[in-house]
């Protein structure tokens, strides 16, 4: 099913209000009414952003993450090779210090 984006950007500002106006009231995030109007808002920009790409071929700037950042960090460093040798410095260059040695 296709969603129209001006459809679900209406929804997505809909969210958004709800989200603020739970949270000005004092609302926590162990609040039922809380809780809620969080997963309506990730759910409204999750289609907002589909459908926008869709219709357009263009992102939004945004990134949603799960309820742990840590895993969403690790997640970003999972491919990088950090298998260095012991005379390298962290930039991969020899360490100017190892040269001072062999005098």
């Amino acid at each position: 099913m296709t969603v129209e984006p001006r459809a679900a950007l209406d929804r997505l500002i809909a969210a958004l209000e709800s989200h603020y106006a739970t949270a000005a009231s004092g609302r926590g995030p162990e609040d039922a009414a809380f809780t809620a109007a969080y997963a309506t808002l990730i759910d409204a920009f999750e289609t907002y952003d589909e459908a926008l790409y869709e219709a357009t071929g263009i992102d939004t700037p945004f990134l949603v993450y799960d309820d742990d950042p840590e895993e969403d960090y690790d997640d970003d460093f999972d491919d990088l090779d950090l298998d260095e040798d012991e005379d390298d410095g962290p930039d991969g260059e020899e360490d100017p210090e190892d040269d001072e040695d062999e005098d």
